[in-house]
Protein backbone atom coordinates (compact mmCIF):
# COMPACT_ATOMS: atom_id res chain seq x y z
CA UNK A 1 0.00 0.00 0.00
CA UNK A 2 1.50 3.28 -0.69
CA UNK A 3 1.65 6.30 1.37
CA UNK A 4 -0.72 8.13 -0.96
CA UNK A 5 -3.76 5.52 -0.41
CA UNK A 6 -2.86 5.38 3.22
CA UNK A 7 -6.08 6.18 4.90
CA UNK A 8 -5.57 9.58 6.89
CA UNK A 9 -7.00 8.42 10.20
CA UNK A 10 -4.42 5.81 10.43
CA UNK A 11 -1.79 8.19 9.56
CA UNK A 12 -3.08 10.59 11.93
CA UNK A 13 -3.00 8.11 15.13
CA UNK A 14 0.66 6.84 14.11
CA UNK A 15 1.92 10.32 14.40
CA UNK A 16 0.38 11.34 17.51
CA UNK A 17 1.00 7.58 19.31
CA UNK A 18 4.88 8.36 17.96
CA UNK A 19 5.03 11.55 19.39
CA UNK A 20 3.04 10.32 23.08
CA UNK A 21 6.16 7.50 23.41
CA UNK A 22 8.29 10.20 22.52
CA UNK A 23 7.34 12.13 25.50
CA UNK A 24 6.80 9.57 27.77
CA UNK A 25 10.73 8.34 27.03
CA UNK A 26 11.41 12.03 27.89
CA UNK A 27 9.77 12.50 31.18
CA UNK A 28 10.93 9.17 32.44
CA UNK A 29 14.27 9.22 31.33
CA UNK A 30 16.06 5.76 30.72
CA UNK A 31 16.34 4.87 34.46
CA UNK A 32 12.84 4.72 35.26
CA UNK A 33 12.23 2.48 31.90
CA UNK A 34 15.50 0.11 32.62
CA UNK A 35 14.58 -0.37 36.14
CA UNK A 36 15.09 -3.21 37.08
CA UNK A 37 12.98 -5.80 39.32
CA UNK A 38 14.81 -7.36 42.44
CA UNK A 39 13.93 -11.07 42.97
CA UNK A 40 13.66 -11.86 47.23
CA UNK A 41 16.79 -14.06 46.35
CA UNK A 42 20.59 -13.30 47.43
CA UNK A 43 20.88 -13.96 43.67
CA UNK A 44 18.84 -11.39 41.72
CA UNK A 45 19.60 -8.50 45.49
CA UNK A 46 23.55 -9.07 44.91
CA UNK A 47 23.60 -7.79 41.74
CA UNK A 48 22.02 -4.25 42.52
CA UNK A 49 24.99 -1.80 41.92
CA UNK A 50 26.31 0.08 44.76
CA UNK A 51 24.76 3.54 44.81
CA UNK A 52 28.15 5.53 43.54
CA UNK A 53 27.92 8.22 47.15
CA UNK A 54 28.62 5.49 49.33
CA UNK A 55 32.14 4.91 48.07
CA UNK A 56 32.65 7.91 47.64
CA UNK A 57 31.68 9.59 51.27
CA UNK A 58 34.76 7.32 52.62
CA UNK A 59 33.88 8.65 56.11
CA UNK A 60 31.06 8.70 58.37
CA UNK A 61 29.78 8.98 61.57
CA UNK A 62 27.97 5.98 64.31
CA UNK A 63 26.10 7.13 67.08
CA UNK A 64 24.99 5.06 69.36
CA UNK A 65 22.64 6.28 71.95
CA UNK A 66 19.53 4.86 73.85
CA UNK A 67 18.46 3.84 77.58
CA UNK A 68 22.10 2.29 78.04
CA UNK A 69 23.30 6.15 77.82
CA UNK A 70 21.44 6.55 81.23
CA UNK A 71 23.94 3.73 83.70
CA UNK A 72 26.59 4.67 81.30
CA UNK A 73 28.77 1.84 82.54
CA UNK A 74 30.74 -0.98 81.38
CA UNK A 75 33.54 -3.48 83.39
CA UNK A 76 37.34 -3.02 81.91
CA UNK A 77 38.21 -6.61 83.30
CA UNK A 78 37.91 -8.17 79.85
CA UNK A 79 36.95 -10.66 81.52
CA UNK A 80 34.80 -12.11 78.18
CA UNK A 81 37.34 -11.16 75.52
CA UNK A 82 35.87 -9.11 72.43
CA UNK A 83 32.64 -6.49 73.42
CA UNK A 84 33.37 -7.52 77.09
CA UNK A 85 33.58 -3.24 77.66
CA UNK A 86 30.58 -2.74 75.50
CA UNK A 87 28.38 0.08 77.57
CA UNK A 88 25.03 -0.63 75.35
CA UNK A 89 24.66 -4.27 76.73
CA UNK A 90 24.25 -3.20 80.06
CA UNK A 91 21.08 -5.39 80.46
CA UNK A 92 21.95 -8.32 79.26
CA UNK A 93 25.01 -8.31 80.93
CA UNK A 94 22.86 -8.05 84.12
CA UNK A 95 21.14 -11.26 83.31
CA UNK A 96 23.32 -13.55 81.54
CA UNK A 97 25.01 -15.71 84.90
CA UNK A 98 26.61 -17.30 82.48
CA UNK A 99 29.21 -14.75 81.56
CA UNK A 100 32.24 -13.90 83.74
CA UNK A 101 31.78 -10.14 83.60
CA UNK A 102 28.43 -10.45 84.84
CA UNK A 103 29.34 -10.52 88.83
CA UNK A 104 30.66 -7.28 87.82
CA UNK A 105 27.83 -5.68 86.56
CA UNK A 106 25.24 -7.22 88.92
CA UNK A 107 27.74 -5.55 91.79
CA UNK A 108 27.44 -1.96 89.95
CA UNK A 109 24.06 -2.12 89.56
CA UNK A 110 23.49 -3.28 92.85
CA UNK A 111 25.69 -0.54 94.40
CA UNK A 112 24.59 2.20 92.06
CA UNK A 113 20.75 1.99 91.91
CA UNK A 114 20.16 -0.71 94.75
CA UNK A 115 18.56 -4.66 93.66
CA UNK A 116 15.21 -3.55 93.36
CA UNK A 117 15.73 -1.25 90.60
CA UNK A 118 15.02 -2.72 86.99
CA UNK A 119 16.11 -1.16 83.47
CA UNK A 120 12.83 -0.05 82.52
CA UNK A 121 12.97 2.28 85.25
CA UNK A 122 16.12 3.81 83.46
CA UNK A 123 13.16 5.06 80.77
CA UNK A 124 12.49 8.12 82.67
CA UNK A 125 15.51 8.96 83.34
CA UNK A 126 16.74 9.66 79.44
CA UNK A 127 15.70 13.00 79.61
CA UNK A 128 17.78 14.43 76.72
CA UNK A 129 17.16 17.86 77.58
CA UNK A 130 20.36 18.94 76.51
CA UNK A 131 19.87 17.81 72.60
CA UNK A 132 19.97 20.49 70.01
CA UNK A 133 19.97 18.59 66.59
CA UNK A 134 21.53 21.34 64.89
CA UNK A 135 24.50 22.14 67.40
CA UNK A 136 25.03 17.81 66.80
CA UNK A 137 24.68 18.27 62.84
CA UNK A 138 27.25 21.14 62.61
CA UNK A 139 29.70 19.26 64.89
CA UNK A 140 29.45 16.46 62.26
CA UNK A 141 29.97 18.96 59.35
CA UNK A 142 33.25 20.23 60.84
CA UNK A 143 34.22 16.93 61.68
CA UNK A 144 34.63 15.83 57.81
CA UNK A 145 31.93 13.38 58.45
CA UNK A 146 30.10 12.86 54.54
CA UNK A 147 27.22 10.40 56.50
CA UNK A 148 25.57 9.91 59.72
CA UNK A 149 24.26 6.54 61.54
CA UNK A 150 22.20 7.07 64.77
CA UNK A 151 20.93 3.31 66.49
CA UNK A 152 17.04 3.89 65.97
CA UNK A 153 16.78 0.14 68.06
CA UNK A 154 19.30 -1.54 69.94
CA UNK A 155 18.93 -4.50 71.18
CA UNK A 156 17.08 -3.65 74.37
CA UNK A 157 13.95 -2.45 71.68
CA UNK A 158 13.38 0.92 72.59
CA UNK A 159 13.67 2.71 69.61
CA UNK A 160 14.37 6.46 69.57
CA UNK A 161 11.16 7.56 67.19
CA UNK A 162 7.61 6.81 67.99
CA UNK A 163 7.26 3.58 66.59
CA UNK A 164 3.77 1.72 66.80
CA UNK A 165 5.34 -1.43 67.02
CA UNK A 166 7.20 -0.08 70.61
CA UNK A 167 4.78 1.11 72.23
CA UNK A 168 4.99 3.21 75.29
CA UNK A 169 8.73 1.31 75.03
CA UNK A 170 9.97 4.38 73.01
CA UNK A 171 11.45 8.19 73.12
CA UNK A 172 7.87 9.73 72.05
CA UNK A 173 5.96 7.72 75.04
CA UNK A 174 8.59 7.54 77.81
CA UNK A 175 11.66 9.31 79.03
CA UNK A 176 11.84 12.52 76.29
CA UNK A 177 9.24 12.73 74.69
CA UNK A 178 10.53 13.80 71.60
CA UNK A 179 10.83 12.32 68.37
CA UNK A 180 14.39 11.60 68.38
CA UNK A 181 15.61 10.12 65.07
CA UNK A 182 13.50 12.80 63.17
CA UNK A 183 15.12 15.36 64.74
CA UNK A 184 18.57 14.83 63.99
CA UNK A 185 17.42 12.96 60.60
CA UNK A 186 16.14 16.42 59.40
CA UNK A 187 18.99 18.49 60.76
CA UNK A 188 22.14 16.19 59.16
CA UNK A 189 20.15 16.29 56.00
CA UNK A 190 19.80 19.85 56.22
CA UNK A 191 23.70 20.26 56.29
CA UNK A 192 23.78 17.91 52.66
CA UNK A 193 25.00 15.12 54.64
CA UNK A 194 23.47 11.07 54.29
CA UNK A 195 21.18 10.09 56.80
CA UNK A 196 20.86 6.44 58.11
CA UNK A 197 19.79 4.33 61.13
CA UNK A 198 21.04 1.54 62.91
CA UNK A 199 18.09 -1.32 63.42
CA UNK A 200 18.48 -4.31 65.71
CA UNK A 201 16.47 -7.46 64.47
CA UNK A 202 16.19 -8.94 67.23
CA UNK A 203 15.35 -7.69 70.93
CA UNK A 204 16.47 -9.55 74.10
CA UNK A 205 13.51 -10.09 75.83
CA UNK A 206 10.68 -8.81 73.67
CA UNK A 207 8.50 -11.69 74.60
CA UNK A 208 6.85 -11.68 71.48
CA UNK A 209 10.16 -12.86 70.12
CA UNK A 210 10.79 -15.06 72.75
CA UNK A 211 7.41 -16.85 71.77
CA UNK A 212 7.78 -16.91 68.38
CA UNK A 213 10.73 -15.55 66.26
CA UNK A 214 8.30 -16.03 63.00
CA UNK A 215 5.56 -14.08 64.56
CA UNK A 216 8.02 -11.25 66.04
CA UNK A 217 9.00 -10.96 62.02
CA UNK A 218 5.70 -10.56 60.74
CA UNK A 219 4.71 -8.14 63.47
CA UNK A 220 7.30 -6.08 64.88
CA UNK A 221 10.26 -6.35 62.57
CA UNK A 222 8.80 -5.97 59.16
CA UNK A 223 6.08 -3.30 60.04
CA UNK A 224 8.81 -1.10 62.18
CA UNK A 225 11.67 -1.31 59.42
CA UNK A 226 9.55 -0.11 56.90
CA UNK A 227 7.39 2.21 59.06
CA UNK A 228 11.63 3.73 59.79
CA UNK A 229 12.54 3.56 56.02
CA UNK A 230 9.03 5.38 54.76
CA UNK A 231 8.76 7.54 57.66
CA UNK A 232 13.09 8.92 57.28
CA UNK A 233 13.94 8.08 53.94
CA UNK A 234 17.21 7.14 54.99
CA UNK A 235 20.59 6.54 52.53
CA UNK A 236 21.96 3.63 55.16
CA UNK A 237 20.31 0.73 57.08
CA UNK A 238 22.76 -0.43 59.28
CA UNK A 239 21.34 -4.17 60.78
CA UNK A 240 22.80 -5.81 63.60
CA UNK A 241 21.34 -8.43 66.04
CA UNK A 242 21.56 -10.83 63.17
CA UNK A 243 22.96 -13.56 64.33
CA UNK A 244 19.92 -15.19 66.34
CA UNK A 245 18.33 -16.47 63.61
CA UNK A 246 18.87 -17.04 59.50
CA UNK A 247 18.29 -14.85 56.77
CA UNK A 248 15.35 -16.86 55.77
CA UNK A 249 13.91 -16.84 59.70
CA UNK A 250 14.13 -12.97 59.58
CA UNK A 251 12.65 -13.07 55.82
CA UNK A 252 15.96 -10.64 54.90
CA UNK A 253 15.37 -11.25 51.06
CA UNK A 254 11.82 -10.74 51.16
CA UNK A 255 12.22 -7.00 52.79
CA UNK A 256 15.57 -6.64 50.88
CA UNK A 257 13.25 -6.91 47.54
CA UNK A 258 10.65 -4.13 48.93
CA UNK A 259 13.73 -1.77 50.24
CA UNK A 260 15.16 -2.17 46.40
CA UNK A 261 12.22 -2.06 44.24
CA UNK A 262 8.89 -0.27 46.30
CA UNK A 263 10.79 2.17 49.33
CA UNK A 264 11.36 5.49 48.32
CA UNK A 265 15.02 5.36 48.60
CA UNK A 266 15.08 2.16 46.23
CA UNK A 267 17.88 4.02 44.08
CA UNK A 268 20.29 5.13 46.75
CA UNK A 269 19.93 3.67 49.99
CA UNK A 270 23.04 0.62 50.97
CA UNK A 271 22.85 -1.51 53.28
CA UNK A 272 25.57 -4.11 55.31
CA UNK A 273 25.91 -7.75 55.48
CA UNK A 274 24.11 -8.28 58.56
CA UNK A 275 20.75 -10.19 57.71
CA UNK A 276 21.06 -13.71 59.43
CA UNK A 277 23.31 -16.03 60.51
CA UNK A 278 24.46 -16.63 56.98
CA UNK A 279 25.19 -13.91 55.65
CA UNK A 280 27.98 -11.90 56.76
CA UNK A 281 30.68 -11.61 54.61
CA UNK A 282 28.44 -12.69 51.34
CA UNK A 283 25.55 -10.32 51.20
CA UNK A 284 24.80 -7.15 51.27
CA UNK A 285 25.98 -3.59 49.91
CA UNK A 286 29.11 -3.74 52.01
CA UNK A 287 30.49 -6.32 54.58
CA UNK A 288 31.56 -4.86 57.56
CA UNK A 289 34.68 -5.48 60.25
CA UNK A 290 34.20 -4.50 63.79
CA UNK A 291 37.28 -3.32 65.87
CA UNK A 292 39.22 -4.81 62.66
CA UNK A 293 37.83 -8.33 63.38
CA UNK A 294 35.45 -8.77 59.98
CA UNK A 295 35.78 -10.01 56.64
CA UNK A 296 36.79 -7.74 54.34
CA UNK A 297 36.85 -9.31 50.73
CA UNK A 298 39.39 -7.52 48.02
CA UNK A 299 37.03 -5.76 45.59
CA UNK A 300 33.94 -5.73 47.21
CA UNK A 301 33.10 -2.32 49.28
CA UNK A 302 33.44 -2.57 53.38
CA UNK A 303 33.62 -0.60 56.10
CA UNK A 304 35.36 -0.69 59.33
CA UNK A 305 33.75 0.94 62.37
CA UNK A 306 34.84 1.51 66.31
CA UNK A 307 34.51 3.94 68.93
CA UNK A 308 36.52 6.74 70.12
CA UNK A 309 37.26 4.64 73.12
CA UNK A 310 36.38 1.01 73.85
CA UNK A 311 32.75 1.18 73.59
CA UNK A 312 30.07 2.28 71.80
CA UNK A 313 27.59 3.57 73.92
CA UNK A 314 29.26 5.60 76.22
CA UNK A 315 31.15 4.36 79.10
CA UNK A 316 31.62 6.23 82.24
CA UNK A 317 34.17 3.56 83.53
CA UNK A 318 36.57 4.89 80.24
CA UNK A 319 39.36 7.07 81.20
CA UNK A 320 41.79 9.36 78.98
CA UNK A 321 43.74 6.43 78.46
CA UNK A 322 41.01 4.30 76.59
CA UNK A 323 40.66 6.46 74.33
CA UNK A 324 42.34 6.86 70.82
CA UNK A 325 44.40 10.06 70.36
CA UNK A 326 43.52 12.19 67.42
CA UNK A 327 46.87 10.87 65.72
CA UNK A 328 45.84 7.16 65.65
CA UNK A 329 42.35 8.01 64.26
CA UNK A 330 44.04 9.72 61.78
CA UNK A 331 46.14 6.60 60.86
CA UNK A 332 43.42 4.55 61.11
CA UNK A 333 41.32 6.58 58.39
CA UNK A 334 44.11 6.23 56.34
CA UNK A 335 44.63 2.63 56.78
CA UNK A 336 41.28 2.25 56.36
CA UNK A 337 40.49 4.01 53.02
CA UNK A 338 43.58 3.31 51.30
CA UNK A 339 42.47 -0.43 51.78
CA UNK A 340 39.36 0.27 49.72
CA UNK A 341 37.16 0.77 52.91
CA UNK A 342 34.69 3.43 54.98
CA UNK A 343 35.54 4.37 57.93
CA UNK A 344 32.74 5.14 60.26
CA UNK A 345 33.93 6.26 64.26
CA UNK A 346 31.52 5.71 66.44
CA UNK A 347 30.14 8.52 69.61
CA UNK A 348 28.63 7.73 72.53
CA UNK A 349 25.78 10.61 73.16
CA UNK A 350 25.43 10.98 76.87
CA UNK A 351 21.81 10.51 78.53
CA UNK A 352 21.25 14.06 78.55
CA UNK A 353 21.76 14.57 75.14
CA UNK A 354 25.13 15.83 74.94
CA UNK A 355 28.07 14.88 72.68
CA UNK A 356 31.50 14.19 75.79
CA UNK A 357 33.61 17.28 74.42
CA UNK A 358 36.63 14.74 74.37
CA UNK A 359 34.83 13.19 71.48
CA UNK A 360 33.79 16.50 70.40
CA UNK A 361 37.53 17.54 70.35
CA UNK A 362 38.70 14.71 68.27
CA UNK A 363 36.23 14.92 65.95
CA UNK A 364 36.87 18.87 65.19
CA UNK A 365 40.63 17.66 64.87
CA UNK A 366 39.38 15.16 62.09
CA UNK A 367 37.98 17.46 60.39
CA UNK A 368 40.84 19.78 60.45
CA UNK A 369 42.85 17.45 58.99
CA UNK A 370 40.25 16.22 56.31
CA UNK A 371 39.95 20.24 55.40
CA UNK A 372 43.44 20.34 54.34
CA UNK A 373 44.16 16.17 53.18
CA UNK A 374 40.82 15.26 52.10
CA UNK A 375 41.15 15.20 48.64
CA UNK A 376 43.23 11.86 49.50
CA UNK A 377 40.13 10.81 51.18
CA UNK A 378 37.27 10.93 49.62
CA UNK A 379 36.01 9.49 46.36
CA UNK A 380 39.47 7.55 46.32
CA UNK A 381 40.08 4.25 45.63
CA UNK A 382 42.58 1.61 46.69
CA UNK A 383 45.87 1.53 44.80
CA UNK A 384 46.27 -1.78 43.86
CA UNK A 385 49.91 -1.78 43.24
CA UNK A 386 50.80 0.19 46.72
CA UNK A 387 53.83 -1.53 48.64
CA UNK A 388 54.88 -2.06 52.19
CA UNK A 389 52.59 -0.59 55.01
CA UNK A 390 54.79 2.78 56.04
CA UNK A 391 53.32 4.57 54.07
CA UNK A 392 49.81 4.64 52.49
CA UNK A 393 48.37 4.98 48.57
CA UNK A 394 45.06 6.22 47.46
CA UNK A 395 44.39 6.95 43.41
CA UNK A 396 41.71 8.82 42.02
CA UNK A 397 41.68 8.46 38.04
CA UNK A 398 45.35 9.47 36.96
CA UNK A 399 45.91 10.95 40.05
CA UNK A 400 48.42 9.21 42.91
CA UNK A 401 48.05 10.22 46.34
CA UNK A 402 51.09 9.07 48.90
CA UNK A 403 50.06 9.71 52.49
CA UNK A 404 52.83 9.42 55.30
CA UNK A 405 52.36 9.36 59.12
CA UNK A 406 55.77 10.00 59.67
CA UNK A 407 57.53 13.23 57.76
CA UNK A 408 59.69 11.47 55.09
CA UNK A 409 63.19 11.87 54.36
CA UNK A 410 62.94 10.66 50.68
CA UNK A 411 60.54 9.16 49.16
CA UNK A 412 60.38 6.46 46.81
CA UNK A 413 57.49 5.72 44.19
CA UNK A 414 58.10 2.83 41.56
CA UNK A 415 55.10 1.14 39.30
CA UNK A 416 54.21 5.25 37.91
CA UNK A 417 54.45 6.90 34.96
CA UNK A 418 55.87 10.52 35.00
CA UNK A 419 54.19 12.87 37.23
CA UNK A 420 52.78 15.92 35.58
CA UNK A 421 53.03 17.62 39.12
CA UNK A 422 54.34 17.20 42.30
CA UNK A 423 52.99 19.26 44.92
CA UNK A 424 52.01 18.91 49.08
CA UNK A 425 48.39 19.24 50.17
CA UNK A 426 47.48 22.41 52.10
CA UNK A 427 51.70 23.88 51.29
CA UNK A 428 52.18 26.59 48.85
CA UNK A 429 55.53 25.07 48.24
CA UNK A 430 57.51 23.57 45.27
CA UNK A 431 58.15 19.80 45.54
CA UNK A 432 61.39 18.74 43.83
CA UNK A 433 60.97 15.49 42.44
CA UNK A 434 63.01 12.93 39.81
CA UNK A 435 61.79 10.52 37.46
CA UNK A 436 63.98 7.44 35.81
CA UNK A 437 62.84 4.15 35.09
CA UNK A 438 59.71 4.23 36.57
CA UNK A 439 60.50 5.24 39.52
CA UNK A 440 59.61 8.76 41.13
CA UNK A 441 62.28 10.12 43.72
CA UNK A 442 61.02 12.80 46.11
CA UNK A 443 62.81 15.23 48.33
CA UNK A 444 60.51 16.69 50.85
CA UNK A 445 60.40 20.55 51.43
CA UNK A 446 61.64 21.94 54.54
CA UNK A 447 59.01 23.55 56.51
CA UNK A 448 59.45 25.96 59.50
CA UNK A 449 57.22 24.00 62.68
CA UNK A 450 54.63 26.64 62.06
CA UNK A 451 53.35 25.46 58.61
CA UNK A 452 54.22 22.03 58.64
CA UNK A 453 50.48 20.85 58.80
CA UNK A 454 50.12 17.66 61.80
CA UNK A 455 49.95 14.03 62.20
CA UNK A 456 50.01 13.14 58.71
CA UNK A 457 51.55 14.76 55.10
CA UNK A 458 49.80 14.02 51.62
CA UNK A 459 52.17 14.40 48.27
CA UNK A 460 49.87 14.32 45.28
CA UNK A 461 51.25 12.94 41.99
CA UNK A 462 49.31 14.23 39.35
CA UNK A 463 48.53 12.25 36.46
CA UNK A 464 51.17 9.32 37.20
CA UNK A 465 49.05 6.36 36.25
Amino acid sequence: MSLRSFPTSHLLFLIVKKHVLYLLLLLCGPAAIAQKTYQPQWSSLDTRPVPAWFSEARFGLFIHWGLYSVPAWATKSGADGFGSGYAEWYWQRLHTPSLKIHKEFKAFHEKTYGPDFHYQDFAPMFRCEFFDANQWADLFQQSGAKYIVLTSKHHEGYTLWPSAQAWNWNAMDVGPHRDLAGELGAAVKAKGLHMGYYYSLYEWYNPIYKESPAKYVDQTMIPQMKDLVTRYEPEVLWTDGDWDQSSKTWKSEEFLAWLYNESPVKDRIVVNDRWGNDTKGKHGTFLTSEYGKGSVEKGRPWEECRGIGESFGYNRNENLEDYQSTEKLIYELISVVSRGGNFLLNIGPTADGRIPVIMQQRLTDLGAWLKTNGEAIYGTQAWEKAPGKEVFYTRKGKDLYVLCTQWPEKLEIDGIGKPASVSLLGQAVKVAGKFSGGKLQVTPPVLSPGKAGAYAWVFKLENAL
